[in-house]
Protein backbone atom coordinates (compact mmCIF):
# COMPACT_ATOMS: atom_id res chain seq x y z
CA UNK A 1 0.00 0.00 0.00
CA UNK A 2 0.87 3.30 -0.16
CA UNK A 3 0.18 6.54 1.79
CA UNK A 4 0.42 10.32 1.23
CA UNK A 5 0.28 12.77 3.33
CA UNK A 6 -0.54 16.53 2.54
CA UNK A 7 0.48 19.70 3.72
CA UNK A 8 0.50 23.47 3.01
CA UNK A 9 -3.10 24.21 2.20
CA UNK A 10 -4.86 27.41 3.88
CA UNK A 11 -6.26 30.80 3.10
CA UNK A 12 -4.63 33.51 1.17
CA UNK A 13 -5.49 36.99 -0.40
CA UNK A 14 -5.47 37.04 -4.75
CA UNK A 15 -2.27 37.59 -6.07
CA UNK A 16 -0.56 35.36 -3.15
CA UNK A 17 1.27 32.40 -2.89
CA UNK A 18 1.06 28.90 -1.30
CA UNK A 19 3.45 25.90 -1.05
CA UNK A 20 1.69 22.19 -0.99
CA UNK A 21 3.45 19.23 -0.33
CA UNK A 22 3.37 15.44 -0.65
CA UNK A 23 4.98 13.07 1.11
CA UNK A 24 4.80 9.22 0.01
CA UNK A 25 5.50 5.97 2.09
CA UNK A 26 4.99 2.47 1.72
CA UNK A 27 5.40 0.11 -1.17
CA UNK A 28 6.35 3.32 -3.47
CA UNK A 29 8.32 1.35 -6.06
CA UNK A 30 7.25 1.35 -9.35
CA UNK A 31 6.19 5.09 -10.10
CA UNK A 32 5.09 5.91 -13.33
CA UNK A 33 3.99 9.55 -12.20
CA UNK A 34 3.37 12.19 -9.27
CA UNK A 35 1.16 14.92 -9.52
CA UNK A 36 -1.44 17.49 -7.87
CA UNK A 37 -5.02 17.33 -8.89
CA UNK A 38 -7.90 19.66 -7.53
CA UNK A 39 -11.51 19.67 -7.32
CA UNK A 40 -13.94 22.50 -6.38
CA UNK A 41 -17.58 22.62 -4.94
CA UNK A 42 -19.91 21.21 -7.81
CA UNK A 43 -16.82 20.26 -10.38
CA UNK A 44 -15.21 17.13 -11.41
CA UNK A 45 -11.63 16.95 -9.99
CA UNK A 46 -8.92 17.90 -13.00
CA UNK A 47 -5.56 17.62 -13.35
CA UNK A 48 -3.33 20.87 -12.17
CA UNK A 49 0.26 19.24 -12.86
CA UNK A 50 2.22 15.93 -12.75
CA UNK A 51 5.23 14.60 -13.52
CA UNK A 52 6.96 11.41 -14.81
CA UNK A 53 9.35 9.17 -13.40
CA UNK A 54 11.69 10.71 -16.25
CA UNK A 55 11.14 13.96 -15.36
CA UNK A 56 8.13 15.33 -17.87
CA UNK A 57 6.16 17.72 -16.32
CA UNK A 58 2.35 18.92 -17.74
CA UNK A 59 0.16 21.61 -16.14
CA UNK A 60 -3.52 22.73 -16.54
CA UNK A 61 -3.35 25.59 -19.03
CA UNK A 62 -5.18 27.27 -16.46
CA UNK A 63 -1.86 26.69 -13.91
CA UNK A 64 0.60 27.70 -16.63
CA UNK A 65 2.98 30.25 -15.84
CA UNK A 66 1.68 30.41 -12.44
CA UNK A 67 2.19 27.20 -10.39
CA UNK A 68 5.47 24.84 -10.61
CA UNK A 69 5.53 20.72 -9.58
CA UNK A 70 8.98 19.90 -8.25
CA UNK A 71 9.93 16.56 -6.76
CA UNK A 72 12.72 14.78 -4.26
CA UNK A 73 13.10 11.70 -5.44
CA UNK A 74 15.63 10.90 -2.19
CA UNK A 75 12.19 12.63 0.44
CA UNK A 76 9.83 10.54 -1.74
CA UNK A 77 8.24 14.19 -1.89
CA UNK A 78 6.44 16.05 -4.52
CA UNK A 79 5.76 20.25 -4.30
CA UNK A 80 3.23 22.17 -5.46
CA UNK A 81 4.41 26.48 -5.73
CA UNK A 82 1.38 28.03 -6.46
CA UNK A 83 2.47 31.90 -6.95
CA UNK A 84 -0.54 34.47 -8.34
CA UNK A 85 -3.27 32.75 -6.70
CA UNK A 86 -6.51 33.81 -8.37
CA UNK A 87 -10.17 33.00 -6.77
CA UNK A 88 -10.99 30.86 -9.01
CA UNK A 89 -7.95 28.26 -7.65
CA UNK A 90 -9.69 27.54 -4.55
CA UNK A 91 -10.52 24.62 -4.32
CA UNK A 92 -9.37 20.98 -2.10
CA UNK A 93 -6.37 19.57 -3.69
CA UNK A 94 -5.47 16.16 -3.43
CA UNK A 95 -1.93 14.16 -4.05
CA UNK A 96 -1.74 11.80 -6.47
CA UNK A 97 0.92 9.27 -7.77
CA UNK A 98 0.44 6.52 -10.16
CA UNK A 99 2.15 2.94 -10.00
CA UNK A 100 3.38 0.70 -12.74
CA UNK A 101 0.95 3.02 -15.02
CA UNK A 102 -1.79 1.62 -13.67
CA UNK A 103 -2.71 1.66 -10.63
CA UNK A 104 -3.78 5.27 -8.57
CA UNK A 105 -3.77 6.20 -5.07
CA UNK A 106 -5.12 9.37 -3.81
CA UNK A 107 -4.10 12.00 -0.43
CA UNK A 108 -6.75 12.52 1.51
CA UNK A 109 -6.82 16.44 -0.06
CA UNK A 110 -6.03 19.72 1.72
CA UNK A 111 -8.15 22.92 1.02
CA UNK A 112 -6.84 26.10 -0.82
CA UNK A 113 -8.79 28.98 -0.80
CA UNK A 114 -7.95 32.13 -2.19
CA UNK A 115 -10.37 35.19 -1.01
CA UNK A 116 -9.90 38.97 0.00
Amino acid sequence: QVQLVESGGGLVQPGGSLRLSCAASGSIAGISSRGWFRQAPGKQRELVATVTSGGSTTYADSVKGRFTISRDIAKNTVDLQMNNLKPEDTAVYYCHLRRWGTTNYWGQGTQVTVSS
